[in-house]
């Protein structure tokens, strides 16, 4: 155990029920979705989350709540459910991830965007992995992306803003320019660049993570894409501890996750004891740890030219002081369940 480190502030509680299925097998699902669907009822949730609602804005006015459900959006009464998320000023109610959809005609997708757009969603969002026939083999399913640019299509005509998110990798990066001319010309200009992340099954993802020599292939517009400040070179973030310019992360989301095994346990709980049991799952895992600036010096590369956001190199250098010491604790970066956010 490391010396206890200084508590962060609970900004933010999202709480979530995984009640829908994904029809992708994504290659680095942060869910590591298997095909189970892991969350409790939805009826059930929702009753539950305008309770919590309600509680926040009298006792925790401070707190920022949000419920969401997933795997994918694929919900059996979507339009009922982001009726609900408007009617507690949940994020979903405004802006959905439209990832994992099952496939629908040109006349379904239409009814769908216009439908989203009349109860009030204003920008989805869609990840593309690559040009077609590699992204339909990295989502693991054939016509995943004419599905996609044909949403696109139909959700801009409907008024609803578009982002495409592109997570980069060393097997990627020649095919975006071709990637993003497809985008554009089918009507979508909000492209956005991001390296991907380790947790779920990203793991897989490192033997293929982005070095900047790759990424400096790009041209200096589609360089503009990726956040740089976000996302460094482990060189880069080594530099920045030396430098003492390295911030710390001091706050926190609560991330507190409905399933059929805890639901009923929940619902009895005082909220603030909730709430207090998800921050003391957050600092029991982070105190089994050194700090990210400790585990730099130890594990850092100064020459280092793969590129990481902070929170995932510090996972990842998490991963492999735990396997080095034997560190056996709950896991409050798995998304699947209850655990935490810190920024």
């Amino acid at each position: 155990m490391t010396e206890t480190m200084n508590k962060p502030v609970t900004r933010a509680i999202m709480l979530q029920t995984l009640c829908a299925p994904c029809f992708n097998y994504c290659r680095y699902c942060l869910l590591s979705w298997n095909g189970q669907v892991l969350g409790a009822d939805w009826k059930r949730s929702a009753a539950f989350a305008k309770r919590f609602y309600n509680w926040v804005r009298q006792s925790r006015p401070e707190l920022k709540f949000d419920f969401s459900f997933g795997s994918s959006m694929e919900h059996p009464k979507l339009i009922e459910a982001i009726d609900f998320m408007n009617s507690i000023d949940s994020v979903m109610g405004k802006f959905l991830r439209l990832d994992g959809m099952k496939m629908r005609t040109d006349d379904e997708l239409e009814a769908l965007y216009s439908s989203l757009a009349a109860h009030g969603v204003q920008s989805v969002d869609f990840t593309f992995y690559g040009t077609e026939v590699y992204h339909d083999r990295f989502a693991a399913r054939k016509g995943d992306y004419d599905l996609m640019i044909r949403s696109i299509r139909f959700a801009l005509a409907a008024g609803i803003a578009v982002i495409a998110d592109i997570p980069l990798t060393g097997d990627n990066i020649g095919m975006v320019d071709s990637l993003v001319d497809d985008l554009r010309k089918n009507g979508c200009t909000d492209i956005r660049f991001r390296i991907p992340h380790g947790e779920g099954r990203g793991d897989l993802i490192e033997p293929i993570r982005l070095k900047k020599r790759e990424f400096d292939s790009l041209s200096d517009e589609l360089k503009t894409r990726l956040n740089r400040s976000a996302f460094r070179t482990e060189g880069e973030w080594y530099a920045l501890a030396e430098s003492g310019e390295l911030k710390t992360e001091v706050n926190r989301t609560l991330l507190i996750s409905l399933t059929e095994e805890n639901i009923e346990r929940i619902e009895k709980m005082p909220f603030d004891e909730l709430i207090a049991e998800v921050e003391a799952l957050d600092e029991t895992y982070y105190n089994a740890f050194p700090s990210f600036a400790e585990l730099l010096k130890t594990y850092g590369d100064r020459d280092g030219e793969r590129l990481f956001s902070y929170r995932d190199l510090f996972h990842f250098y998490r991963k492999r002081y735990a396997l080095e010491h034997g560190v056996k604790v709950y896991d409050v970066t798995d998304e699947r369940q209850s655990g935490s956010r810190r920024y």
